[in-house]
């Protein structure tokens, strides 16, 4: 009996070595609040935060920093795999604030993938590079600007959490696809002007942190002016303008001198206004007292080259 006694203690002794008494029990517990809580902040695998965890000893930051690491290089790895494959889908994302807006398109695979959150935010965090860029100098504007951003200048880019390119890296190794920063633009004015701005094809916000941000195919920025008598709403026709530009893919501005030539039309004064094809955009705006003094079109996937050239 005392050598079964004994065999019992050692037994004993190895079970509460191993947590299973009641003071493992709680220190279980508090591992189970760090994981849930490192998974939530980081939204990795439940094995990957464990696995943190566990290598740096519950220590929450150490774990997130590897996590981070950890995922920045396998997305890279598998970003190198995935390179050369076609990325003819993606979203067109539209951020406005104040009398700056900026407007990006981010290309995936599949459409599948562009309506994954993830990939929204990616957008998001392209776009508020983008705007951020633009807005580093302070400056008093006596007209409005418009400037355009490629691949590369965009990957180069950083945003409050780290370089784009490796941001890219990391959802490509999250969502499997191969991707790529297409373009920006963005565009400031002065009080006295107006950013009209549309989507077409507009997804629902999936998160309240991607609020600020509209998606879709296609988007418009327009840029307005109205006289002092004006008494309509201005959001409103500035939507319009920006609903016609992305149905009726202008290639200039025109003026209001020009005439139609009906619906072979490219400038965009000249053309039957979208919804109300009786008038040219010109003769519905000019009354109303508005006018139109450029615009940027994007349609996801269509040729830079035309874009640019509007």
């Amino acid at each position: 009996m005392a050598a079964l006694s004994g065999a019992l203690r050692a037994k004993l002794l190895l079970w509460q070595q191993a947590g299973l008494f009641h003071s493992g029990v709680r220190l279980l517990a508090a591992n189970k609040d760090l994981l849930v809580k490192l998974r939530k902040k980081t939204g990795y695998s439940f094995m990957n935060c464990k696995k943190a965890l566990e290598k740096f000893s519950n220590d929450l930051k150490q774990a997130e920093t590897w996590l981070h690491q950890q995922a920045q290089k396998e997305g890279w790895n598998k970003a190198s795999k995935l390179q050369g494959r076609k990325t003819a889908e993606g979203l067109v994302g539209l951020l406005q604030e104040g009398n700056t807006a900026v407007m990006v398109e981010v290309n995936c695979e599949t459409d599948f993938v562009a309506r994954n959150v993830k990939f929204q935010q990616l957008v998001q965090q392209v776009a508020l590079g983008a705007l951020g860029q633009c807005q580093r100098d302070d400056q008093s504007l006596s007209s409005f600007m418009k400037g355009f951003m490629g691949s590369e200048e965009l990957l180069q880019m950083k945003t409050e959490e780290s370089l784009l390119k490796d941001q890219v890296a990391v959802a490509i190794g999250k969502l499997g696809e191969n991707m790529a920063l297409k373009r920006a633009t963005w565009v400031m004015a002065p009080s006295d002007l107006f950013i009209g701005s549309y989507v077409h094809g507009a997804l629902p916000v999936a998160l309240p942190s991607l609020a600020n941000m509209s998606f879709g195919k296609y988007g418009a920025l327009v840029i307005c002016q109205a006289d002092r008598n004006f008494k309509g709403n201005l959001s409103e026709l500035g939507r319009r303008m920006g609903q016609h530009v992305v149905g009726m893919s202008p290639l200039s501005l025109g003026s209001l001198e020009d005439e139609s030539s009906g619906d072979t039309e490219t400038r965009m004064l000249s053309q039957p206004y979208l919804l109300e094809p009786s008038v040219t955009v010109g003769q519905y705006i000019q009354p109303r007292g508005v006018h139109v003094l450029d615009f940027v079109r994007f349609e996801c996937g269509e040729e830079t080259e035309a874009a640019e050239a509007s």
